[in-house]
């Protein structure tokens, strides 16, 4: 039995008898292949990524395991339409907090449709698509003070300048209410998923690493996922006891291109610059945390 994904928070959701992503009960992500040419184009991407040797191990796990194409009924209840089998990259988690962050200072690319271009063109301006390299698309955290989830709104999220995305940044690795818009967020959990040898920005700078060489593709209009789970640093116990098990995913590859042997510059400079932020965040709380240790140590 299908159904719509719970933890989905950018892109196209199946609600409202809409067409979008549906999940099964298995981990299996089932996503409907656009009508025009997109959808086997980002097919297409699996397959060629699927098999290609030039790509290392090591990266492979920051993409969904694909499982090839399968017609099935669609959310839009217009029958069985091909899509997409991939792995359900939140199906793992109880209460994930999951991000969408497109990573780029342009999401068009050359020999698109005059259409095309104006709309994201667009966008672009009017996010911090071109200011920054990236942009926040959506997000939700798990409110532990409310045992719910908070959602940001999108039309609030694409409205976001450098602050509003820091803010969001800061709100997500957070333990106080972010539905609280007067208390400040106090990133209690900065350190485990953010930091660490295992945490988002080591991950993201191995991502780095490869995008400072690779030249098999172009990743235009791609997203990061960031995903963790605060229950499990809540409840920690003992060595042994579950980490925030914080991970990054790239997806979204209906308008990625051959690399053609060159640099993709779009998506490396988005991505440093996000790395940039997350650093930021690291070393302010650092910074908190050293002042509060100092003034205990001398008595205030």
């Amino acid at each position: 039995m299908l159904k719509v994904p719970e933890h989905q928070v950018a892109g196209h959701i199946a609600s409202d008898g809409k067409l979008g992503p549906l999940v099964d009960d298995q981990g299996r992500f089932f996503k409907p292949l656009q009508g025009d040419s997109r959808g086997q184009h980002e097919a297409k991407f699996y397959e060629s990524f699927t098999s290609n040797k030039k790509v290392p191990d090591h990266i492979r796990r920051y993409f969904p395991v694909y499982h090839g194409t399968q017609l099935v009924e669609a959310s839009d209840g217009s029958g069985k339409l091909p899509h997409l089998v991939l792995d359900d990259v939140v199906f793992v988690y109880s209460n994930p907090s999951v991000m969408d962050v497109k990573i780029g200072s342009r999401t068009w690319y050359p020999d698109v449709s005059e259409e095309y271009f104006k709309k994201c063109i667009k966008k672009d301006r009017q996010t911090t698509t071109v200011s920054l390299g990236f942009r926040v698309s959506g997000f939700k955290i798990f409110d532990h003070q409310e045992s719910s989830f908070w959602r940001a709104e999108k039309k609030l999220v694409l409205g976001y300048n450098a602050n509003g995305a820091r803010l969001a940044l800061r709100n997500f690795v957070s333990s106080n209410s972010p539905a609280d818009s007067n208390s400040t967020p106090n990133c209690a959990f900065v350190s485990e998923v953010y930091g660490g040898s295992n945490g988002i920005l080591a991950q993201l700078l191995e991502l780095k690493d490869w995008f400072e060489s690779q030249t098999l593709y172009h990743f235009n209009s791609c997203s990061i996922l960031m995903i963790f789970e605060n229950e499990s640093i809540l409840m920690k116990e003992g060595d042994d006891a579950p980490a925030a098990r914080a991970q990054v995913k790239l997806v979204d590859f209906a308008h990625v291109l051959d690399g053609n042997g060159v640099i993709d510059h779009n998506f490396l400079g988005g991505l440093c610059s996000f790395i940039k932020f997350i650093k930021d965040i690291i070393q302010s709380v650092d910074k908190r945390d050293e002042t509060d240790t100092s003034l205990l140590e001398n008595g205030h």
